[in-house]
């Protein structure tokens, strides 16, 4: 049986199949200087976002027991994945478990930027009732969403938007014109789903540190447009955001993640148009069960 690190904290019912099942399971959190030689101790690692598995953490690790490193969760950009299995470590992640959690959030952060749910709990907390200020309202309803990034947690969004009465739009890597049917759908190309859309929703991988959405990108967005951001955070350039939304070019954000986490970016995540919150897509009671079941499928399937 295994010896198993979990480092970010995973759903109890997990850890219990995990020792059921036999393994030695140690929950403990390690800073990046300790975290290489403490890897040589165990035959697995269960990380989440918090923990940086990079190359330095992984020479340490080799020639030792260490073999299989999971991230719970769908991204795996906090991991030096080729580095990882060039030096014969397998590494896994838990795509399915937290797509439909995520894809709600980006819509509750649509919500809220289109009815300015998130300044109008702030204001009334200060004991302000500012119900005019807000009376340029929308509905979701009848408008255009483009959605950059077609995988699961794109296709869990573009059916809940359809299901409002939403037009959406997406675009990918690759065009694949049977989802366009599944879903109800059309692919166009970036230019015109920036161009066409009342709401923008990334669910893309990290593209090194360079932004997708950059000011040449905002540029090219439909004016009073909003932008969803619940991918990662250097996926946005954080400065041309902020001065498209204080110009007015944009009429709002919705951000899960920073470019820095904790953010200290305290004029963005302060502005009266940001709808925030601190990287909470995959915290939900049914997607921590949801991405606990798929580490204990991997690791029990997995030859140590």
């Amino acid at each position: 049986m295994a010896r198993i690190l979990i480092t970010d904290g995973m759903d109890k019912s997990a850890i219990a199949k995990l020792k059921e099942l036999g393994h030695e399971v140690v929950e403990q959190f390690y800073e990046s200087d300790d975290l290489g030689a403490a890897m040589r101790d165990f035959d697995a690692m269960v990380v989440r976002s918090k923990t940086k598995v990079r190359a330095p953490h992984i020479d340490a690790a080799v020639g030792s027991k260490m073999k299989l490193i999971i991230r719970g969760g769908v991204g795996v950009d906090n991991i030096d994945v080729k580095y990882a299995e060039e030096k014969g470590m397998t590494v896994r992640n838990t795509p399915c478990a937290s797509s439909a959690s995520v894809a709600e959030l980006a819509l509750a952060h649509m919500f809220a930027c289109a009815r300015y749910v998130a300044i109008s709990n702030f204001t009334m907390r200060q004991d302000k009732w500012e119900k005019k200020n807000y009376a340029k309202g929308t509905e979701i309803a009848g408008k255009t969403v483009g959605i950059i990034g077609f995988g699961r947690i794109g296709q869990e969004l573009g059916k809940m938007c359809k299901a409002l009465g939403m037009t959406v739009l997406v675009t990918g890597r690759t065009v694949k014109p049977e989802l366009e049917e599944k879903y109800g759908v059309k692919y166009v190309t970036m230019d015109e789903l920036l161009a066409q859309s009342d709401f923008v929703s990334l669910h893309t991988p990290a593209l090194g540190d360079k932004p997708f959405v950059d000011a040449e990108c905002i540029a090219k967005m439909k004016d009073g447009a909003i932008l969803i951001n619940t991918s990662r955070g250097k996926n946005v350039d954080e400065q041309a955001l902020l001065d498209a939304l204080n110009s007015g070019k944009l009429r709002g954000a919705g951000l899960d993640v920073w470019f820095e986490e904790p953010t200290a970016n305290h004029d963005l995540y302060c502005h009266p148009a940001v709808s925030c919150t601190p990287h909470i897509g995959a915290q939900t009671v049914e997607a921590q069960k949801r991405i606990g079941a798929e580490v204990v499928e991997i690791i029990d399937s997995f030859a140590f």
